[in-house]
């Protein structure tokens, strides 16, 4: 990728200092020619040493481009996207981009005010984490030319996206419950008008099907991936005449909530009701007990969601890419063989 430099040092004091031409030192600062790796080396230390920094004016007056692309997320005090944003803006900045952070709170009329800011300021490029119908909206930016990667989130197949393997998850999820002995399990599903959710649900529910286990619709309950609306699902369910025995949530804070539930109401996990979540935030590890989860890969789903879109920048006809991350089954101390009755 192409380089600029603003000459706080002069390029001929970076010439000297590593030891070649001036020429030599100006392709590899501008990474517009041949140089040998040995030289190119010389040349990146010396205008470290000598405090070069990326001129992004003369950049972007030169190539037209603002070099920033932004991210958009629908709940920074989520701790998965935190974890996605680190590796956006670890690639990002690694290869010359800045980062515009943008949270919608899962509310559209913040999402369209969020996208039409970012047209206006012609950013390079969008990482989108949509919480709502934001087809519209996201047709809006890739008609001015704007790169959009998805992440997490699935529009269809309009853009580039990088994921997890949804189903893939909830089969480890409730097929670790069902392998423990569990025969009535509950779901606390993500909000159903999401790919994200539906994709989740369909893995709980194929699970069972294949677990010769019956599905009991009045054991699903839908949430919005707050804790606060996990610990509300949970008091419904012990409302209900249903008996349940183990419990999987679509992500942690939501399980987090439901423990919580089940505590207040003096059911203990994991003898009583067995608590499965799903995403491996940072608090899944510290909860009394520990919580059992699947986990995702979250700062690679941001490495590599900002390495897409740069890639889209770089070539806006090349075939869509779906890059399908998988999960990873993490048994703590929520979930246990069962044992008793139901709740």
């Amino acid at each position: 990728m192409r380089k600029w430099w603003v000459a706080i040092s002069t390029i001929y004091e970076v010439a000297q200092k590593a030891g070649v031409s001036v020429a030599t030192a100006s392709r590899a600062l501008n990474d517009s020619g041949y140089v040998s790796r040995e030289s190119r080396d010389r040349v990146l230390a010396a205008a470290k040493a000598l405090d070069y920094h990326i001129n992004v004016n003369a950049r972007s007056l030169t190539s037209g481009k603002t070099y920033t692309i932004a991210l958009v997320l629908p709940d920074v005090t989520n701790p998965f996207f935190p974890a996605v944003a680190r590796g956006v803006e670890d690639y990002a900045s690694d290869n010359g981009y800045c980062v515009i952070l943008c949270n919608t709170d899962g509310n559209a009329r913040k999402e369209s005010d969020y996208v039409r800011m970012l047209r206006s300021r012609k950013v390079d490029g969008v990482i989108f984490a949509v919480s709502v119908a934001s087809k519209s909206r996201v047709s809006a930016l890739t008609d001015d030319g704007i790169a959009v990667v998805l992440v997490d989130r699935d529009l269809g197949d309009s853009c580039d996206i990088v994921k997890t393997d949804n189903i893939a998850g909830a089969l480890l999820a409730t097929n670790h419950l069902i392998g423990l002995g569990h025969t009535s399990i509950a779901f606390i599903s993500g909000p159903m008008s999401l790919a994200t959710s539906q994709e989740r649900f369909r893995g709980y529910h194929d699970a069972l099907v294949s677990g010769g286990v019956s599905f009991d619709e009045r054991l699903v309950v839908e949430g919005d991936f707050r804790m606060k609306s996990g610990y509300e699902a949970m008091r419904d369910l012990l409302r209900k005449p249903c008996q349940f025995t183990a419990v999987f949530a679509a992500n942690d804070l939501m399980a987090v909530g439901a423990m919580t539930a089940l505590e207040e109401s003096g059911f203990h996990v994991p003898t009583d009701v067995a608590v499965m979540g799903y995403d491996d935030i940072d608090i899944a590890s510290v909860t009394r007990p520990r919580l059992s989860t699947v986990a995702q890969p979250k700062y690679e789903m941001g490495w590599i969601a900002a390495e897409t879109v740069i890639r889209r920048m770089c070539n806006p006809k090349a075939s869509r890419m779906e890059e399908l991350l998988q999960p990873m089954l993490v048994v703590r101390d929520s979930t246990v063989e069962r044992r008793g009755a139901s709740v």
